[in-house]
């Protein structure tokens, strides 16, 4: 486990200092971009938070999301990549791949994801909540515990309230289904998850949140996880959680987990 933590931590450095020559329009510095003090972000959700926001890339904008999560049965390295072509739609592709503990110690994998997120409409603080639509599938094309058992498809709706000058508070709803076509038997599985994120101090925000069912691996159950999320800039943040399963017929084991949100503009009209 300690070798796991460690690997973790490694991931998170390197993501980090990949991040590095990251500019925005005004073509500064790019260690005093990263750095700078963030008093307008934002403050998008990344994954390894399940519940999701009513928000979507931006306009013309590239997105590189990637967390890994360990726990007693596996070691997960997610990566995904979005893009936005237009300021309601965010597109969407990613793939798995790790390592099982159980039964068999291997090689897993699984891809490609695909997903599409609609906008419906923007949260501003202590205005109405915003709204948006996800809908999506993880094909089935993979080895080991990873590879979805079957064709499936999921969506959901997202809610987001923004309290507070600055998004000090956001809370965010999510409700959708897991439906999965499996030796032609046919599967509906409902999914929710609620989860606030608080702003402590510069750009450091706590993060909380209960779910049951993970939209990307259908049947998870209801669990819980708590962390933190900080941003170095518009463009770049980290985030780190520790969680469990509660509840269900396949309850979760303790899990770890860390991420990174880089954002990039190379698509953007000058």
């Amino acid at each position: 486990m300690k070798k796991l933590w460690l690997q973790l931590v490694f991931l998170c450095l390197v993501l980090q200092l990949a991040a590095d020559p990251l500019k925005d329009s005004t073509k500064k510095h790019s260690l005093q971009y990263l750095f700078a003090k963030p008093e307008k972000i934002l403050k998008p959700e990344v994954r390894p938070f399940i519940t999701d926001d009513a928000r979507v890339v931006g306009n013309q904008l590239f997105q590189i999301e990637t967390w890994g999560r360990v726990d007693e049965a596996n070691l997960q390295w997610w990566v995904l990549a979005a893009y936005g072509p237009t300021p309601w739609l965010e597109l969407t592709t990613g793939w798995v791949k790790g390592l099982d503990f159980e039964p068999e110690r291997g090689f897993a994998y699984a891809l490609p994801l695909i997903q599409a997120k609609f906008l419906l409409k923007e949260y501003k603080p202590n205005q109405m909540p915003g709204f948006g639509m996800v809908i999506g599938t993880f094909l089935p094309h993979g080895k080991g515990s990873f590879k979805p058992p079957g064709y499936g498809t999921f969506g959901y709706l997202t809610i987001t309230q923004s309290l507070g000058e600055g998004d000090k508070l956001l809370i965010h709803g999510n409700v959708g289904f897991n439906y999965l076509h499996i030796a032609g038997e046919h599967q509906w599985l409902n999914t929710w998850g609620l989860g606030t994120q608080i702003k402590t101090y510069g750009g450091f925000h706590l993060v909380g949140e209960i779910f049951s069912g993970d939209p990307y691996v259908p049947g998870s159950g209801t669990s819980f996880q708590a962390g933190f999320r900080h941003f170095f800039s518009d463009d770049l943040q980290i985030d780190s959680t520790i969680g469990k399963g509660i509840a269900g017929d396949e309850i979760l084991p303790l899990w770890v987990s860390a991420g990174v949100r880089m954002v990039f503009h190379w698509f953007e009209k000058k």
